[in-house]
């Protein structure tokens, strides 16, 4: 199982740097990632047969804000025990027991923007309904250090989930959402978005980043998702009154 993780329970950002600054990147997103898992331990396999962590691929986008999503998926394939490998439909992919359930997780490479292209032939090829997905990708109407799950709804501007929505035919699609909070005034979404975490944003997500870990091995692990909601859900939310868009 996932190390617990407190609210004081951080990944470092690299020495010297200051808040306001760049957090990290490619590099020591690595490792960052390194040695911040523990042993597994088990429960009932889940109704969750896919984890998909929207992303885009490569060193250039690996570390920005826009790359939580994958963020976490790199530590639940961590955690499993798991290495993804380019595999049919666009994606980087592995399957791993998890109880009696083989659960498929992917990164897609097609960019951000055509997730769905990769998302729902993987979805068809193995026979797994809407229902059995778990999207996790980043929200700019959730504040850095939030982060929520949803049964269904709208894409709230995610390009890359509207992207899934509108390759399966359905908005009932499990989601996990990462915060990183909107630009400053007069700063470009998009170009907010394709850049890292600053070090005092770093210090608030990377605590999340492992709970949204530990959401999903509950999940996995036969856990409800009203249940994995009431317990891993944050409250406060960003969403400027009359806006809907939740990541680009």
């Amino acid at each position: 199982m996932l190390a617990e993780v407190t609210t004081h329970s951080v990944v470092a950002a690299p020495a010297g740097q200051n808040d306001g600054q760049k957090g990290f990147n490619s590099s020591n997103w690595a490792d960052a990632r390194a040695g911040k898992l523990a042993a597994a331990g088990g429960r009932q396999p889940a109704a969750v047969r896919m984890v998909a962590g929207l992303g885009n691929p490569g060193p250039r986008y690996e570390a920005t804000r826009h790359n939580a999503g994958f963020m976490v998926l790199d530590l639940l394939a961590d955690d499993l025990g798991l290495n993804l490998r380019p595999g049919r439909h666009q994606a980087l992919t592995g399957r791993v027991m998890v109880g009696k359930e083989r659960v498929l997780l992917v990164k897609p490479l097609t960019l951000m923007n055509n997730s769905g292209q990769a998302v729902a032939p993987l979805a068809r090829w193995y026979g797994i309904t809407p229902a059995e997905m778990l999207i996790v990708h980043d929200d700019l109407d959730l504040a850095p250090g939030r982060m929520r799950i949803r049964p269904a709804g709208s894409s709230g501007g995610h390009r890359g989930l509207q992207s899934i929505i509108a390759a399966l035919g359905t908005t009932a699609v499990p989601r996990l959402k990462i915060g990183i909070g909107r630009p400053p005034a007069g700063e470009d979404v998009v170009d907010y978005v394709l850049q890292p975490f600053t070090a005092a944003e770093w210090a608030l997500v990377s605590p999340v980043l492992l709970q949204a870990a530990q959401a999903i091995r509950f999940l996995l692990e036969g856990g409800d998702l009203e249940e994995a909601m009431n317990r891993f859900n944050s409250t406060r939310e960003t969403r400027p009154a009359g806006e809907g868009d939740g990541g680009g």
